[in-house]
């Protein structure tokens, strides 16, 4: 799809724009546009990955899924690549990875990446540097959870999924909030309640408006900052290269 362009094509993935023109026209061959739908699954539990998903609009959520009950543990955005972490790692999804945002996507088979990530020595360090980032992202969510009362993490999630999506309007409900972040329904309307009194968000109907980015990042747990400065660090030594 890139292979054959003579200037550096626009690319909205972060780790792709990372790359060098060389090893971005070396994946170009093989990377295919696709539409993100809103629920479409793009990686099941424990089954083989096929494709690793750039993204480049839209979000991606990454659920725990057992015995009815679901339990998100990341968010993915233009930033980010679905599968990459199983492709280093080489072992079964153990997350459900599910369109929560529309978008879109290039998509890469699983095979071919790995082969040009072989004679591409530059794209696995990426890789292996968002792949860090990520890692951290879940294994602190998890801390987050059973560490951090609701107001703290429902604003860390807002905040995150802000960052993803590069977006300050996110359509969500209260009861998709309770649901992912495995809190009452209750709670998570009475912290909307108050962060809208003050001035930090607006509720319409399915859809959170963030007024003050900055004052509800202050409402955060100090996982947000954590996270958010994993995704900074690698994309810096990314684009130090």
């Amino acid at each position: 799809m890139l292979a054959h362009s003579n200037k550096r094509p626009f690319v909205r993935n972060t780790i792709l724009a990372s790359l060098s023109l060389p090893d971005l026209a070396a994946l170009g061959e093989f990377l295919e546009p696709i539409v993100l739908r809103e629920r479409m699954i793009v990686q099941e539990l424990k089954k083989r990955v096929e494709h690793i998903y750039f993204i480049e609009s839209g979000v991606i959520s990454l659920r725990i899924v057992s015995a009815g009950s679901m339990l998100e543990t990341a968010v993915i955005g233009n930033r980010g690549a679905v599968g990459a972490a199983f492709l280093l790692v080489g072992h079964l999804p153990t997350h459900q990875s599910v369109v929560l945002f529309p978008g879109s996507a290039l998509r890469i088979p699983t095979d071919d990446l790995r082969r040009v990530m072989n004679e591409h020595p530059k794209i696995r360090d990426h890789l292996s540097r968002y792949i860090q980032a990520f890692v951290l992202h879940s294994g602190q969510t998890g801390l987050c959870g059973v560490r951090h009362i609701c107001e703290q993490r429902l604003a860390s999630w807002l905040c995150l999924t802000c960052d993803a999506m590069d977006s300050l309007v996110l359509p969500v409900t209260h009861d998709y909030l309770a649901t992912v972040l495995g809190l009452r329904r209750a709670s998570v309307t009475k912290a909307l309640i108050r962060f809208e009194e003050k001035g930090l968000i607006r509720k319409t109907r399915g859809v959170l408006h963030i007024d003050d980015r900055r004052r509800l990042e202050l409402e955060t747990c100090s996982c947000y900052g954590i996270i958010a400065s994993g995704y900074t660090s690698s994309e810096c030594l990314m684009h130090a290269d």
